[in-house]
């Protein structure tokens, strides 16, 4: 779609403008003549972007076009039900999965698109409650939703069965399958400064890690070749459909101040409550590894609802690796000798996960040969 910003003119920003005065956030009015994106709507569309965990650019692109058009609908606006062609997505579908996860029904994660997990809790509740199963949320079940209270307050079932997956796992890395995402690639170059491209670098760094995660005996699959780039919603549809245990995705950033420097990560989460527990450990083990091996500055980690983290259904983290608009960030990113640095401590924040805090070790000590000393030893115990 064509991206929106400040200066537009045209019935796609008279859309934007109605959606975002009926969320209150700016004020409905009568006035005729051109409807243009001003100041107000681009301050109005970065409020809404930071309400929903997406980038707060205040651009109209992809990803908020879809938030917004899901901001549109209310649980009891329409009737719900599992579309094989066109799933039903919205505010309204993310309502339902919460209620359904509150009251005792496996929902899966609440992600706002009305899939097959969400179509099978809503048949097993109205079996429970004595109507007919069809699995569409009409009036009659509606109704029952809201006569019914929760049997399940103040924590998330499918969440907590994420943390006792892994608790179940085990310590060792052998056997377990993790998707690596490497940002952009083919025609979608990334960030460009010069002839170095992110593509190229985040390219190098998975085949870097995957080859770390190779010899503990790990399954590493990567999303994508060197020549192609994937939409986000296929690479977590390549991840769902694996089976991985554990989703990883690699970018580099940028900003208009060759100020900025750092590292960050990203795990599922809106913001408001609803989190991905084992997601949110993992993006901070991440984020203390690299920051401890490499100095990089540390820009925290945050709850983010971008399409990779929200159509995953495993614990995923992206990462967004240092600055190639910063002098520092970029010279470092260049060594092949820092990032097999990088490669390795994304890998020991891998294995601290597992450990559940058993024989771990202070952040940045662990070492690719402690690591695989370790995993042996786990072999030769078992």
């Amino acid at each position: 779609m064509q991206l929106l910003h400040r200066g537009d003119v045209g019935p796609a920003v008279a859309e934007i403008k109605n959606t975002l005065a009926a969320l209150g956030l700016l004020p409905s009015n009568g006035r005729t003549g051109p409807v243009i994106y001003d100041e107000a709507v681009e301050q109005a569309v970065r409020v809404f972007q930071q309400q929903r965990g997406l980038i707060t650019d205040g651009v109209v692109g992809p990803a908020t076009y879809r938030a917004l058009t899901d901001a549109r609908w209310r649980l009891g606006d329409r009737s719900l039900a599992y579309l094989v062609s066109k799933p039903i997505s919205g505010d309204d579908v993310f309502a339902l999965q919460e209620r359904l996860l509150e009251l005792g029904f496996d929902a899966g994660r609440p992600d706002g698109i009305f899939g097959r997990e969400t179509e099978q809790a809503l048949r097993s509740f109205q079996r429970d409650y004595g109507l007919n199963p069809d699995g569409i949320c009409g009036p009659g079940t509606l109704r029952a939703l809201k006569q019914l209270a929760p049997k399940v307050r103040g924590g998330r079932p499918v969440f907590l069965r994420e943390q006792e997956k892994v608790r179940r796992a085990g310590p060792r890395l052998r056997g377990k399958r993790i998707v690596i995402d490497p940002g952009h690639g083919g025609a979608d170059r990334g960030v460009c400064l010069g002839n170095v491209h992110e593509a190229d670098l985040t390219w190098d760094l998975a085949r870097r890690l995957e080859g770390r995660m190779v010899a503990t005996g790990m399954e590493a699959l990567i999303t994508r070749g060197p020549n192609a780039s994937p939409p986000d919603a296929d690479r977590a549809g390549f991840a769902n459909e694996a089976g991985a245990d554990m989703f990883l995705s690699l970018h580099i950033d940028a900003n208009r101040s060759p100020l900025a420097e750092g590292v960050a990560s990203f795990h599922f989460g809106t913001g408001n409550g609803t989190t991905s527990t084992v997601g949110e450990a993992l993006a901070g083990f991440l984020q203390r590894e690299i920051v401890a091996r490499t100095g990089l500055r540390d820009c925290h980690t945050h709850p983010k609802t971008w399409d990779v983290l929200r159509l995953t259904r495993m614990p995923a983290v992206r990462m967004e690796i240092g600055y190639l608009t910063n002098a520092r960030d970029r010279s470092r990113l260049l060594d092949p000798a820092f990032r097999d640095v990088v490669a390795e401590g994304l890998l020991v924040a891998v294995k601290r996960l597992y450990l559940l805090g058993k024989d771990d070790q202070p952040t940045g000590t662990f070492t690719f040969d402690d690591l695989l000393r370790h995993e042996l030893a786990r072999a030769e115990g078992a």
